[in-house]
């Protein structure tokens, strides 16, 4: 049965200008630059402050003259209102636009490269080695198959039945393996293996004939398994070979590369370079928090689109293309003030969020030793700033602050608390740069294991289990002590 009722209700919801802050919040300093241009391009009525009408930047500019700029575009900015210029009677804008598409809806676009492949780099030798037909179609199937690495993965057995029924080639396991044979020998060396065993085994077969390299392809081809696991004294003891002659025979195969499908990319690799959204610096024996200039663009409204609302109330006569034309400037006008405002409002959360961790870890960022680290929890900073929890995350994500010890991601100063024995309060991460200390400095030869570690921090009194040393220790990426071991 249907039957209306009126009913209140009390919702909390964000606003487009909320929503559209923390989107800005989340952005690092290099895609803000971005995301201002897209906004400037999509947005007639917003324009940069620091472009002229010739679209050329604004160079050796004064402070006094800045500051006046400043002054006049906050004196225009406050004495207009757009209100005035509009009448009551005026038709909602969602009336007049339809959109089936949000905001937050994921946009991917395709990237687009150029340059010789590392496939290609394989067909281009393709041609001058494989002369017949059929064979030259199940080469190209072969490379077709080999994974970025270099390495074919798919069996034999299957790839025939694959040429059989995709391409109509009856071919038996002994023609493919033949054709993978001649593979194997394209460059770069070791291309075209099924595992790593036989890649090194294809990249020593390149190198000149010596008894060093002789006695390196034995132990990877006799002795694989315990050299992957660093058994060393059991190849010493099957091998018959004494420790100098393993070393030299290990030092070949560590110059081996275990991927030879992307020393092609390697060479054509793009440098990264990391634009810190914070600097701190010592001045007078304190500290200097400074936002990078990508962080403050300078932004206006377009003073033509004023000037039309201005001339759209001195016109007495006002059609409905009139109306509709200032509805349209109206709106846009409305868009890039928001947007201003949240490009203030990003600027003075970023500021005041970074000054409160700066202040936190005050100790740290003056003598940038990792063990004066306080622990320090996104409810901390909260707390301090007046901030949800939600907005230190977003500030912290993705971002980089410059320091006079080196460039580090934000989220990192971060961690959990733990107890010493002495009921003192220290930061996990104070244990790791402790723990990474000691694996740094131990005797190669003789690793220390986690038990051993775990240990070594009771006595410095870190009163911690084997398994969580062994879980910082993954976090840092160090193996196990076995596979740290060397000769």
């Amino acid at each position: 049965m249907l039957n209306q009722k009126l009913q209140q209700k009390l919702l909390q919801k964000l606003s487009p200008q909320q929503i559209l802050l923390m989107k800005l919040l989340q952005v690092p300093s290099i895609a803000l630059e971005q995301r201002v241009k897209q906004e400037i391009e999509e947005n007639p009525a917003l324009e940069d402050a620091s472009v002229t009408e010739d679209g050329e930047e604004q160079a050796d500019q004064t402070e006094e003259t800045s500051e006046e700029t400043e002054n006049e575009d906050t004196e225009v900015e406050d004495d207009f209102d757009i209100e005035q210029y509009l009448d009551d009677d005026d038709i909602p804008a969602y009336k007049l636009q339809t959109n089936n598409t949000s905001d937050d809806d994921e946009q991917r676009q395709v990237p687009f490269t150029s340059g010789t492949t590392f496939h290609e780099y394989l067909r281009q030798q393709l041609n001058l080695r494989v002369q017949g037909d059929k064979e030259f179609l199940i080469a190209e199937h072969i490379i077709g198959n080999l994974d970025d690495s270099g390495y074919l993965l798919r069996d034999l057995s299957a790839m025939a039945d694959d040429l059989a029924f995709t391409q109509n080639i009856e071919a038996k396991k002994e023609e493919i393996e033949k054709v993978l044979k001649i593979i194997q020998e394209f460059d770069p060396p070791g291309v075209g293996a099924r595992n790593l065993q036989e890649c090194l085994l294809l990249q020593l077969d390149r190198k000149e004939r010596t008894e060093t390299i002789e006695l390196a392809k034995h132990i990877v081809k006799r002795y694989f398994n315990e050299f992957t696991k660093k058994h060393y004294d059991k190849i010493m003891q099957k091998a018959k070979i004494d420790e100098d002659q393993l070393k030299d025979s290990l030092n070949e195969i560590l110059k081996l590369n275990p991927k030879p499908g992307n020393s092609m990319s390697d060479t054509a690799k793009t440098n990264y370079y990391i634009v810190p959204d914070f600097i701190i610096t010592h001045k007078e024996g304190g500290l200097e928090l400074q936002l990078n200039s990508r962080n403050m663009p300078e932004l206006r409204l377009n003073r033509t689109y004023q000037n039309m609302l201005e001339a759209y109330q001195e016109n007495k006569k006002k059609s409905k293309e009139d109306k509709e034309a200032v509805m349209f400037i109206k709106q846009k006008i409305d868009s890039a003030k928001w947007f201003i405002d949240a490009i203030k409002q990003r600027q003075h959360t970023l500021y005041i969020t970074m000054k409160a961790i700066m202040d936190y870890q005050q100790e740290y960022f003056l003598e940038g030793d990792e063990t004066k680290l306080r622990p320090m929890i996104l409810k901390d900073i909260a707390e301090i700033v007046g901030l949800d929890i939600s907005t230190i995350s977003r500030v912290a994500n993705s971002k980089y602050v410059q320091t006079p010890f080196g460039t580090f991601l934000l989220k990192s100063f971060f961690s959990e608390s733990m107890q010493k024995k002495s009921g003192e309060t220290v930061s996990t991460r104070e244990i790791k740069k402790i723990l990474s200390d000691f694996i740094e400095n131990e005797e190669k030869h003789k690793p220390l294991t986690d038990e051993q570690l775990t240990q070594v921090l009771k006595d410095k009194g870190y009163n911690i289990a084997r398994r969580t040393v062994a879980k910082y220790r993954e976090q840092l990426n160090i193996p196990v002590a076995r596979l740290r071991k060397e000769l």
